[in-house]
């Protein structure tokens, strides 16, 4: 069904791959690959060293950048704002272009002759799971698929795909800034709250990046666009000019919308596509609206109407989104670490009438207070880390109980101790703050969580042990 990129495809043609983290760690792997040469860097030693010896790599420090066809930065490293990296101002010196692993990836397939098609997903949250949900409901169609991007495996670890096959690319706001030539069949813009603001200046400029997605589309493409989007009819007007489809989609009940749910159902303007009754990893309005972008850009990329709901049913939810990692005593405890800001954790407080919750790190800027009319469904919170007297303050002037427990280790059993008290049916880890004060990431946070509720059902033995 896929297969490997021809090794001549870029012979001749010589790559600059600066940060050696995940994307360009794949990046050089493939360039190489595909008969590239190469020259990489990384200030980090163990980074360069996880680079095997090639006889067209180079591994050294760049001193200018003449004879490159382009610069592969790492996402986090700027060539903008706050202010260009010194790499990306030679690059831009002497007229390198400086792109994403996605656009190679586009490069490559079209210059290997293939024509699969690709789909883009941005937005501030829910991208990860309708990009994983698309991936899904495309392959329960039968038809080829490859997801990834900022998702998942780097952009140019991916296979060549066959014509009818279909990449699903999470993109972030810095990779689509970095975009020449891709092209996305289906492109989708979620929603957009304040976010990586020093990268792009203001919500003008980070707007403008998320746009990027719809870049080179045409007739016969489809924008997908949120009901929620700031200013949507303005974007809306703004892709007037492509002659793409437009689709707004929303997780609510709004008919006014292309695809919108009730409560109990997927609708289009057609009617009912599929009932959510038996949904279960997609719960809340959110994730219907990821139900709702998924399945019109499935639809237009060749799922047959009948197949979504099945599609939908068998889905399983992402790690640490919201996803079920054990039950006592039928108190179901919830991983959302990815949860790392309050519009995150926002859609986790409206997803249960009642619940424990487990909060805290490292805050960003405004805390919790943007969550205080959520507060309903909080018996008890219990706080963590670094500013969880931060947090404590704010639920304190809202009269909402918490405890300041300092660590997971502390947490867990509370929480447990807790809901039995109270009467409460759910644990929800939904942190609301970064992770890097106590944990590597919120994966790492996310894994302690299930770890510790996982002996705690095991009872004292295990609970000891960790």
């Amino acid at each position: 069904m896929s297969g490997a990129f021809p090794a001549t495809l870029f012979a001749g043609h010589h790559y600059g791959v600066a940060g050696l983290g995940r994307n360009g760690n794949a990046a050089v792997t493939a360039l190489l690959a595909m008969g590239a040469s190469v020259q990489a860097w990384d200030d980090q030693p163990e980074a360069r060293a996880t680079l095997a010896a090639h006889a067209r790599l180079k591994v050294a420090p760049f001193t200018n950048m003449l004879g490159l066809a382009a610069l592969v930065l790492s996402p986090g490293i700027p060539h903008h704002l706050p202010s260009p990296h010194p790499l990306a101002t030679m690059a831009m010196d002497a007229g390198v272009p400086i792109l994403s692993d996605a656009e190679l990836l586009f490069r490559a397939v079209r210059a290997a002759g293939g024509r699969a098609r690709f789909a883009g997903v941005t937005g501030t949250n829910g991208k990860s799971t309708t990009t994983v949900l698309l991936a899904h409901m495309l392959a329960c169609g039968g038809i080829p698929v490859a997801a990834g991007g900022n998702l998942g495996p780097a952009a140019l670890s991916l296979p060549l795909l066959p014509d009818d096959g279909v990449y699903v690319l999470e993109m972030s706001s810095y990779m689509l800034e970095r975009l020449e030539q891709l092209h996305f069949d289906a492109a989708c813009l979620l929603n957009l709250t304040p976010d990586h603001l020093n990268r792009h200046g203001d919500m003008t400029g980070y707007t403008r990046a998320k746009m990027h997605v719809f870049d080179h589309q045409g007739p016969g493409d489809l924008a997908v666009l949120g009901a929620t989007l700031p200013d949507y009819a303005s974007l809306n007007r703004e892709l007037a000019p492509t002659r793409a489809t437009v689709a707004c989609i929303s997780g609510a009940d709004i008919p006014q919308c292309d695809f919108y749910c009730t409560p109990h159902a997927l609708c289009d303007r057609h009617g009912v596509i599929a009932e959510l009754t038996h949904v279960p990893d997609l719960p809340g309005t959110h994730n219907r609206e990821n139900a709702a972008a998924a399945t019109a850009m499935a639809l237009h990329l060749g799922l047959p109407r009948t197949a979504v709901e099945e599609a939908l049913r068998s889905f399983s939810a992402l790690d640490h989104r919201q996803k079920t990692v054990g039950s006592i005593e039928g108190i179901r405890f919830i991983n959302d670490s990815k949860a790392t800001n309050a519009d995150a954790t926002a859609r986790a407080l409206a997803c249960h009438e009642r619940m424990i919750w487990i909060a805290g790190g490292t805050a960003k800027a405004g805390g919790i207070e943007p969550l205080a009319p959520l507060f309903g469904p909080v018996a008890l919170a219990l706080l963590i880390g670094h500013d969880a007297p931060v947090l404590a303050r704010t639920l304190a002037q809202h009269k909402v109980p918490y405890r300041i427990v300092e660590t997971l280790e502390r947490a867990v059993p509370e929480a447990l101790e807790a809901a039995r008290s109270l009467g409460v049916d759910v644990v929800m880890l939904s942190p609301a703050c970064a992770s890097f004060d106590q944990f590597a990431s919120f994966e790492a946070r996310g894994a302690r969580f299930a770890a510790l509720v996982q002996a705690l059902a095991a009872g004292p033995e295990a609970t000891r042990a960790q």
